[in-house]
């Protein structure tokens, strides 16, 4: 976090506060979205388009009102969170206007327009969260209604309301407006992971049984009863694999309940069983689903030509490889290239796109900012205390790192292309509202674990920062001999 000074009162240490160190990041992050803009609008428009000023003059002031917030509610918290999501979301609304300009069909379809809305929206959520979570441990008072409204969630698509594209059913439509609710239903599994694991870790982590051969230890398993969670798991990422027909987002979801697993119990054994029960599943999904083997074929034999040339073949995956070799080193530029004509372009495609305009040197910054925010996640979650608090931190951290190479690695067909969006950059506006979700609430924990506590006592600090620790030596002495001496018979 930041490196503690020593208080001339006590001599103690203390965390110092970090929101001007945040303010300049900050101005930097919002002159970096202006300069992408201005350019931008100089190289499609020649000219300096009105709606490039307004778009920076919103997003800086919706940043700038965050950081005010936090100087005054959360004065501790981490101070590069926020710059990095505010330079995520404008470089994302610039790439998508200048994807919007330059395309032929449509160069008027307000595509930015929206996306900036949903910056906003997704900032104001941010800062509810830091104004109403304050105290983000008793989050684990409500662990199963938590769970029951991610179920809910993740089973919406399954409803009446599910709507269905490109073979994928993980959207609901209501009237003219789409949400995809499986990306608020991972904020609230992390949350419900980190409170079940938090408590049940010690038994999960200990409680085990080996297996020898000619008496040497080969392998360890927990017990059968301790397999609930694991099943649990396994048995939604399997119902959003079959019933949504979602590899993406089951992968995800999943992958994210291994990692905290494992960093609850540091036991291998669990991981194994996890990827094995998974591969089963996802193998038997191939089998039965026209739709996975689809996939698998385009991630197999991308170049073939008949599998090029098919209805939902390879032709999108393959365009954008050629986009990313076009865009070499320092990129296209706003102007040329082709790829604002293909399919997703400005969605599951957003970094080929970053690649092609401003080449491998953009696509490698944009990367950093993103695996920049994982690692700040991450470093909270060492800096925590509370067990609760440290696991959820890592699992936003996990789940955004994650997010990226699953994206990236479809998108070079290291693994198959499924569909998911980038953090902060793609557009649509469940995954950027959920993402800042995500920030609100890694601020908010950020300052709890960084708050000075004055009821710390012997270098120990108590779960709820509600609760006092009380030294016996600082008592009377009169009530420290009647603590002291044994009951009356």
């Amino acid at each position: 976090m930041a490196n503690p000074q020593t208080d001339p009162t006590d001599g103690t240490l203390r965390p110092v506060r970090r929101r001007r160190a945040e303010l300049t990041l900050l101005l930097a992050s919002i002159g970096v979205t202006a300069a992408a803009l201005l350019f931008a609008s100089v190289s499609v428009t020649d000219g300096i388009d009105s709606r490039a000023v307004v778009y920076t003059l919103t997003l800086g002031a919706g940043a700038l009102g965050l950081h005010v917030l936090l100087r005054f509610v959360a004065p501790y918290a981490d101070p590069v969170l926020l710059p990095v999501a505010t330079a995520l979301s404008g470089l994302g609304t610039t790439m998508i206007w200048a994807l919007q300009m330059t395309r032929d069909n449509d160069p008027g379809n307000g595509e930015a327009d929206r996306q900036l809305l949903w910056t906003m929206i997704g900032m104001g959520l941010c800062a509810a969260t830091v104004l109403f979570v304050r105290h983000p441990r008793r989050l684990t008072m409500y662990t199963y209604l938590i769970a029951l409204c991610a179920l809910v969630l993740l089973l919406l698509p399954l409803s009446p309301l599910g709507h269905e594209v490109l073979g994928a059913r993980r959207w609901i439509m209501v009237g003219p407006f789409t949400m995809q609710p499986s990306e608020f239903a991972k904020v609230l599994l992390v949350v419900f992971l980190a409170s079940y694991l938090g408590r049940q870790r010690d038994v999960m982590a200990l409680v085990t049984r080996t297996f020898r051969i000619g008496g040497v230890k080969v392998f360890s398993a927990p017990r059968a009863r301790d397999l609930a969670p694991m099943a649990v798991g396994w048995g939604i990422a399997v119902l959003l694999l079959v019933g949504t027909k979602d590899l993406g987002t089951s992968l995800l979801l999943f992958g994210t309940f291994l990692a905290v697993l494992y960093a609850a119990t540091a036991r291998k054994s669990w991981v194994l069983i996890g990827l094995l029960a998974f591969s089963a599943a996802a193998y038997v999904a191939y089998l039965l689903f026209g739709h996975v083997q689809n996939r698998v074929r385009i991630w197999l034999d991308a170049f073939d030509p008949e599998v090029y040339h098919s209805d939902g073949g390879s032709f999108q995956v393959v365009e954008g490889l050629i986009a990313l070799a076009y865009g070499g080193l320092l990129g296209t530029g706003f102007h040329d290239g082709e790829i604002q004509n293909l399919f997703a372009a400005d969605s599951d495609l957003i970094l080929v796109s970053v690649g092609e305009k401003l080449g491998l040197t953009g696509l490698l910054a944009v990367l950093v900012l993103l695996f920049l925010f994982a690692q700040r996640a991450l470093r909270i979650a060492l800096g925590c205390r509370d067990v609760f608090l440290k696991l959820t931190a890592f699992g936003y951290g996990f789940i955004t790192a994650f997010n990226v190479f699953i994206v990236l690695g479809g998108a070079t067909l290291i693994i198959p292309l499924t569909g998911m969006t980038t953090p902060f950059l793609s557009a649509g506006g469940s995954a950027l509202m959920a993402n800042w979700l995500i920030v609100g609430l890694l601020l908010t924990i950020s300052e709890t674990a960084r708050r000075p506590q004055e009821s710390f006592s012997a270098g120990l600090a108590p779960s709820d920062p509600s609760t006092e620790v009380i030294n016996v030596s600082d008592l009377p002495e009169s009530v420290r001999d009647r603590r002291q001496s044994p009951p009356a018979p």
